[in-house]
């Protein structure tokens, strides 16, 4: 969910670190999603790899990195740069819509707009804090906390709290923080909790109040500090845990999304939620191989006319796996 994706750690960094930087230019100024998509995947299937690559021939060979972006690793190994990235970084334009968007509620239309209208820095942003949307504002409010990565420590505190003030609001709700750190990773750009409850499913009228009720609760313990938006079945917001006696400073303040999902598409939800979006990706194709199709939703039997049929009970993740004959993988084995 974050706009800040979890730092590359492998031993071709510095590739991985350039491919990133592609990724997030051809999405935010070119509003290219192909560009954006095929740089993000090259980069994820660099990070896993376990040799230190030496030329682009060698990188060609690994599923998702194509003939022009061996070009601009090989580049990269010769020289240490990249010319498309150095003229990138001093083009004005690109620099500033590129770090426009790292304010939660710009995106790369706004960011365009902005920088049309001489909007360039924090500072410029702040002159014009009275035209901000609520978003934008809490978003330029907080800009140096969310731009820190959360450790795994914090992220484990708070689910620990999130997962105890549940029990408080109603033995029935099921919970569970999703994205990167359910995969395990050291860090994470923000808290994504997915949450049901017995009493909703695809089938009940809409239940906003059970959505509702947990951030209030969560609200009245002090721990969800401000509201972006709060809909019947997703919340967005902003969240700190509490100092402790034994801790030294505040916690910095956190981006926060709660998704209230049907009993009967939890799991899907779940599975869809945590990612990573290559893992996901590869699901699909293979469940559409195996005759079925699968989403954040549901998953469904194909017939022999193509034609999706009625969803097929799930009940835990494995369930998924079970239906199109893929072998389980844990979530800290989903990154790829």
């Amino acid at each position: 969910m974050s706009k800040r994706k979890a730092p590359q750690e492998s031993l071709n960094e510095g590739i991985t670190d350039f491919l990133v930087e592609l990724a997030n230019y051809e999405r935010n100024v070119n509003r290219a999603i192909h560009k954006y998509n095929a740089y993000r995947k090259a980069a994820s299937v660099i990070a896993k790899y376990p040799n230190k690559i030496k030329s682009g021939t060698e990188a060609k060979k690994l599923d998702g990195v194509g003939a022009k972006i061996a070009e601009k690793i090989d580049e990269f190994l010769t020289t240490g740069k990249l010319r498309k990235l150095e003229k990138i970084r001093n083009d004005d334009t690109s620099s500033s819509i590129n770090f426009l968007t790292r304010v939660t509620g710009i995106g790369p239309a706004a960011a365009r707009k902005f920088y049309d209208e001489g909007i360039k820095t924090l500072e410029d942003l702040k002159k014009i804090e009275h035209k901000l949307n609520h978003h934008q504002q809490i978003g330029l409010k907080y800009f140096e906390e969310f731009e820190k990565r959360i450790p795994r420590s914090e992220m484990r505190q708070m689910e620990e709290l999130i997962l105890e003030e549940l029990e408080h609001v109603g033995p029935e709700y099921i919970g569970t923080i999703c994205g990167s750190y359910r995969r395990g990773a050291e860090s994470s750009g923000d808290i994504d909790i997915l949450l049901t409850h017995p009493d909703f499913t695809s089938h009940s009228e809409k239940q906003p109040r059970l959505l509702h009720a947990v951030v209030e609760h969560l609200e009245s313990i002090g721990f969800i500090t401000d509201t972006l938006s709060k809909g019947d079945t997703k919340f967005m917001g902003v969240c700190q845990l509490k100092r402790g006696e034994e801790d030294e400073k505040d916690y910095d303040h956190r981006r926060i999304d709660i998704r209230l999902i049907p009993k009967d598409q939890y799991y899907c939800g779940v599975l869809y939620f945590t990612g990573s979006d290559i893992f996901n990706k590869n699901m699909r194709t293979h469940a559409l191989e195996k005759g079925f199709t699968l989403n954040e939703y549901t998953i469904r039997p194909l017939g022999v006319t193509g034609m999706a049929g009625e969803p097929l009970q799930v009940d835990s993740e494995k369930d998924i796996f079970d239906y199109i004959h893929m072998k389980y993988r844990e979530p800290k084995d989903r990154s790829e």
